[in-house]
């Protein structure tokens, strides 16, 4: 692993994400842009890996089923090798604390002067980070993420959330 991630030809990475088509809302061009920059810079550097195998690279597919996360983990010879189901229980409060904050931030970008634009950027950055190390937490012992890896998946995560 390089500085800047696993190389492209390591076995400890995602090389494509999907989305459950249905539970996405399209509805909101700074959510869809959020999604669609984490899947980027996700394929572009990450660290994924399940534990107790050796059969990556992964593809992954992630929807939101009766109020939890389901991850579902491929690779190029199987569509299912493993599957994951994490509540949504304890994202609930962050989740609803980062949407807030982006609605502001969002409004902010528009007219506020800079100043209050970055102590917002910072909060939004801040729960950012709260709900990425509660996604680590809830994957131990399952997968193994890099701190960025988490980050742009609680983004999608967020993204999933999303109802407009």
């Amino acid at each position: 692993m390089s500085e800047f991630g696993p190389s492209p030809t390591s076995r400890s990475r995602l090389y494509e994400i999907n989305l459950d088509q249905a539970t996405i809302s399209r509805k909101n061009p700074n959510v869809e842009h959020e999604r669609e920059v984490a899947i980027y810079d996700i394929l572009e550097s990450n660290e994924f890996k399940l534990v107790g195998r050796d059969d990556g690279p992964y593809r992954l597919q992630l929807a939101i089923a009766d109020d939890r996360l389901a991850l579902t983990i491929g690779n190029d010879t199987a569509e299912n090798l493993d599957n994951h189901l994490l509540s949504l229980q304890p994202f609930k409060k962050i989740v609803k604390d980062y949407f807030l904050i982006c609605d502001s931030y969002y409004e902010a970008i528009r007219s506020a002067p800079p100043s209050k634009i970055q102590a917002i950027d910072i909060s939004r950055r801040s729960i950012h980070d709260e709900g990425s190390r509660l996604l680590v937490e809830r994957l131990d012992g399952k997968i193994v993420v890099d701190f960025d890896t988490a980050r742009r998946l609680f983004t999608l995560i967020c993204a999933l959330h999303w109802k407009g």
